[in-house]
């Protein structure tokens, strides 16, 4: 009689055999029904026209694979062949995987970059702008690269003034993109005008930590603008199209972001020549409006106006000289005449006024009281003025002469005579 196996010995067997005669398969196929399990492990069938066998990523080799299983995808994976003993099914052990026709590395730069685009992750108008003069720069990079020293260099010979730390980290192997994610947010807490990330030229793999998730988001989080510097000008990593600027080479990134101190002291002499130029044109405008502005104010002016008035008066003055003058010779010539006849005229009023006291000389000798020889008879007069002796009143005082004396007297009282016959 044959000795029976239990279902659980027969597997046993079966996972022995498989496990030992199987034990590294490389197997072409297309991916199907793929499951990333919680715990890290992914789960996928691979199958072609004909059949298709179950496959198994545990957790340390998923995390190691440089591209994502998609639904579909043409691969080619190494593995062992192995037997889950509860439900009796063989799969495959898968260590790692890559794309049919295509490096692993390249399809996995693809998919990271798409997926990161379609958050928004290369967006330009999230880029931040740079300082025009920085004063701090930090740079991310190996402490003993060619690239540091490429970057020192060029910042001495551009822009001596700028301080430069450095984060020293490593740039390539597994371990590099984890450094430089902690290195890129410790670096936005310095307060720098610009954080440098990179390293020097080399292969994909080498320049693999550029591309890498991690140092994606660190970069998108970062609040101080970033620049990518990996490489040379033909390698493009995931860290040039997440980053704020994107740099050829490190030294390149130094010369992007610092000004040539050469060439603003040459600029500095042209504005210094220009503004000279520009000084002396404003000047020389300046001066002619000013000179307009006096001629303006001479013009205008209260020294003008007086100078006016002053040459109105003088003029006046001498148009008053001269209507005076033809006045004063036309008076001249007009008095001439006049004075003729004033003194012909008081010639004969002097002729005339001599003939009458000539003949009121006359007269008075005539009349005159020394002249008059009758006994007994005086000239009354009042006051120096003869009078008739009618015209005396009692009391009235009056003077009587005659040629040799002349007497006080007072009226005492009036008769009168009788009319003679």
């Amino acid at each position: 009689m044959a000795i029976s196996l239990s279902v659980s010995g027969l597997n046993e067997q079966i996972k022995t055999l498989l496990e030992t005669t199987f034990e590294f398969v490389s197997v072409e196929g297309e991916l199907s029904r793929v499951t990333k399990h919680g715990s890290g492990h992914i789960y996928f069938t691979l199958k072609d026209n004909d059949s298709a066998i179950k496959c198994v990523m545990f957790k340390g080799n998923a995390a190691r694979l440089k591209f994502s299983l998609q639904e579909g995808s043409h691969i080619v994976l190494h593995g062992a062949l192995s037997l889950y003993k509860p439900r009796g099914e063989y799969q495959i052990n898968v260590f790692s995987a890559e794309p049919y026709g295509a490096g692993a590395l390249a399809v996995a730069y693809e998919q990271l970059k798409q997926k990161l685009q379609a958050q928004g992750y290369f967006d330009l108008t999230r880029k931040k702008a740079f300082p025009k003069f920085p004063q701090k720069i930090v740079l991310v990079t190996s402490a003993t690269g060619a690239a540091l020293q490429d970057m020192q260099r060029v910042a001495t010979q551009r822009w001596p003034l700028v301080g430069l730390i450095v984060i020293d980290v490593l740039v390539q192997g597994e371990r590099a993109g984890g450094q430089i994610a902690r290195a890129l947010r410790y670096a936005d807490t310095l307060h720098a005008d610009a954080v440098v990330v990179g390293r020097g030229g080399g292969s994909i793999e080498d320049l693999w930590a550029f591309n890498e998730a991690i140092v994606a988001d660190a970069l998108y989080a970062m609040k101080t603008p970033t620049v990518s510097a990996v490489g040379h000008e033909i390698d493009w990593v995931i860290s040039d199209y997440v980053a704020d600027m994107r740099a050829p080479t490190p030294s390149a990134a130094m010369q992007m972001l610092l000004p040539d101190h050469h060439e603003l002291l040459q600029n500095i002499d042209e504005m210094e020549h220009r503004a000279y130029g520009m000084i002396l044109q404003r000047l020389e405008r300046k001066h002619e409006q000013l000179t307009s502005m006096q001629e303006a104010f001479s013009h205008h002016g209260v020294e003008h106006r007086l100078a006016v008035q002053h040459a109105l008066v003088k003029e006046l003055r001498e148009r008053l000289n001269r209507q005076m003058t033809q006045r004063v010779d036309q008076s001249r010539r007009e008095i001439t005449p006049l004075m003729e006849r004033l003194t012909q005229s008081i010639q004969s009023t002097l002729h005339q006024k001599k003939f009458m006291i000539t003949q009121l000389t006359q007269g008075l000798d005539a009349n005159h009281p020394r002249h008059k020889n009758k006994s007994g008879f005086a000239q009354i007069t009042c006051e120096g003025k003869v009078i008739d002796l009618d015209t005396l009143r009692v009391g009235d005082r009056f003077e009587a002469m005659n040629d040799k004396r002349s007497v006080q007297a007072q009226v005492v009282e009036i008769a009168i005579m009788g009319v003679v016959p």
